[in-house]
């Protein structure tokens, strides 16, 4: 078993840090990956990534789906978001995810994407899979115009609550494009000692996180200390049975980081501590399915 890659997550990287993130997320090239969103720090994040992005130009994820008002703005101006679509504050549509590619393009510098993730379809109004394959047409056609890598659904609650499911994206995939050879090849869930439901079901070779890997997909892991909670949540004793030797955000971070079929953490690290902690966390052995069982077990007990 081997953990997962330390990638930076920027939905709470404080604006005054992200430089300062950036270079120190940059420093492995091997490993280097940041991911945002047209919407994270008040619709901030991608311009203020680009001129760090010139000086390190690692890979970088970003979504489509939530609006920020600028954008709703501009978009029902330019006819590619209608008004209800507006009003609900997300969309999926095919004109407006072209749209929003092309902005993320031009916010962050680039003229090509690495990942465009879907962001949270169950917020959709409707069906979550009419919503996504409004979004694959538009995201397949990006891969075809030479503009996007490959793309994926994020989802906070999407797979615990049944609305999503890796089979069904899957296939969604394969009828968008007409082909096995479909450019759906990530997604992003909580996965941590609190948001273990599909935690759990990986160390079985069950769920989302087992179902995707198999695939051959990313699985990317959003907040793995549960917005910084999860430290104040955990016990020394609970984390013992991870790793003696770790502080107890350490040891949150290598559990999750050790969870079968995930290939990258994702953490929102504004500090240059926090982000060597973390690091010095990921460099430690992978945590053996039996003892990670046994710590979901004793908090499902509680």
């Amino acid at each position: 078993m081997t953990t997962a890659s330390l990638g930076l997550g920027t939905y709470r990287v404080r604006p005054s840090a992200l430089t300062e993130a950036v270079a120190r997320a940059a420093a492995d090239p091997a490993t280097a990956w940041i991911d945002t969103a047209p919407n994270y720090l008040n619709g901030q994040a991608q311009p203020l990534l680009a001129p760090v992005l010139v000086r390190h130009p690692v890979p970088v994820s970003t979504k489509v789906g939530f609006l920020t008002a600028q954008a709703t703005k501009d978009a029902v101006s330019d006819g590619s978001l209608t008004a209800q679509d507006a009003d609900r504050g997300h969309c999926l549509s095919t004109p407006y995810v072209h749209w929003q590619c092309a902005l993320n393009r031009t916010e962050l510098g680039r003229d090509h994407l690495d990942l465009v993730f879907a962001h949270n379809p169950e917020h959709t109004n409707g069906d979550p899979y009419e919503a996504l394959r409004d979004a694959f047409t538009a995201l397949e056609a990006e891969t075809a115009a030479g503009t996007l890598t490959s793309y994926g659904v994020a989802t906070w609650d999407g797979f615990d609550t049944g609305a999503l499911s890796i089979p069904a994206l899957h296939q969604l995939a394969v009828e968008v494009a007409g082909t096995e050879q479909h450019h759906l090849r990530a997604v992003q869930l909580p996965v941590s000692l609190v948001t273990a439901t599909a935690f759990a079901q990986a160390l079985d070779g069950k769920g989302p996180i087992a179902q995707a890997a198999d695939l051959g997909w990313q699985v990317f892991a959003s907040a793995p200390l549960f917005g910084g909670e999860l430290p104040q949540l955990a016990t020394r004793d609970l984390t013992t049975l991870v790793s003696p030797d770790l502080t107890i955000p350490q040891a949150c971070l290598l559990a999750a980081a050790s969870c079968p079929g995930v290939t990258r953490i994702l953490l929102s690290a504004s500090t240059p501590a926090h982000w060597a902690e973390a690091q010095a966390a990921l460099q430690e052995p992978a945590v053996p399915i039996a003892p990670l069982r046994k710590v979901l077990d004793v908090l499902a007990a509680d």
